[in-house]
């Protein structure tokens, strides 16, 4: 039986993406030192108009000014490269039907679907032990997108904050991690 350990939110939500890759960078310092020389100008209107949906500017932002990586050895945040974002949008349907599978399989009073579903869960980041980290999609737009988490063991939760805020909290503790271990704020290219 699936769990729905329930909700977590950060003491204030950071709404500026700037801010929130702020937040990250101080979360774990050891970041700065990835950062691309230039932004890598993914063609996001093309991602956008294949994904039939626009991202969060923290997202795109933190995607923009750095490679993918893994934080704690655990999780690992990668997105789409320039010249390749039909692949990795591809790649994001694939995953998809993991979420279909894992939503289907959950016994939660409330169901979860997949996006493109009213509400569906679009996966952003995953760790090296199956762990899902999804965005709870909005029809008030990807600015006010959510994180829900769908952990290998089959426990959910959610954070009432964005993807890069999340991040940052996990790593500093300001957020509990619900049936996921401790992620240290060690990272490295992924």
């Amino acid at each position: 039986m699936d769990d729905f350990a329930g909700t977590q939110a950060p003491i204030r939500r950071l709404t500026d993406p700037a801010e929130a890759v702020a937040a990250l960078e101080s979360a774990v310092p050891s970041l700065a030192s990835l950062r691309l020389p230039a932004a890598r100008n993914v063609d996001w209107r093309q991602v956008e108009t294949e994904l039939g949906t626009a991202l969060p500017k923290d997202f795109k932002l933190l995607r923009e000014l750095y490679p993918t990586f893994a934080l704690g050895d655990f999780l690992g945040f990668g997105g789409p490269e320039r010249g390749h974002e039909q692949s990795w949008v591809q790649g994001l349907r694939g995953t998809l039907e993991d979420v279909e599978e894992r939503c289907s399989e959950a016994d939660l009073a409330v169901p979860f679907h997949p996006y493109p579903a009213p509400d569906g869960l679009l996966p952003w980041a995953g760790s090296n032990q199956g762990d899902l980290f999804l965005w709870a999609t909005s029809p008030a737009g990807p600015q006010e997108w959510t994180v829900t988490v769908a952990s290998r063991n089959s426990a959910w939760w959610n954070y009432t904050g964005g993807a890069v805020q999340f991040l940052a909290d996990l790593v500093t503790g300001a957020v509990e991690p619900w049936a996921l271990p401790r992620v240290r704020s060690d990272v490295a290219r992924w």
